[in-house]
């Protein structure tokens, strides 16, 4: 058995163990400086799980931030038929690339 554990950040939730590398929503730190998640959902240790309430007490990831970063372009088109009315936007969503250290609790 391994160890994972359910975190939330940035409004989404990620299954993350040790080793992993994640492409969550941007993060304010500088790149290789280490961030904690306190928000964590569930922790699986030796295949016993501990679910929180919402979270966990006491249970935290740690993690480095590998890389800050914009994702690629997307074409945001909106039309309305008929009426010659067109709008075309373009969008890069910044993300945060870290690599899971520890899972501690």
């Amino acid at each position: 058995f391994y160890m994972y554990a359910v975190i939330e950040t940035g409004g989404k939730q990620y299954r993350v163990q040790q080793g992993d590398v994640v492409f969550v929503e941007k993060i304010n730190a500088e790149e290789g400086t280490n961030v904690n998640f306190d928000k964590v959902l569930l922790v699986s240790k030796e295949g016993e799980i501990v679910a929180g309430k919402p979270y966990v007490d006491g249970a935290k990831v740690e993690a480095v931030v590998l890389e800050q970063g914009k994702a690629k372009k997307i074409v945001v088109f909106k039309y309305k038929p008929k009426k010659n009315i067109r709008k075309k936007q373009g969008h890069r969503q910044p993300f945060t690339k870290v690599r899971i250290e520890n899972i501690v609790g």
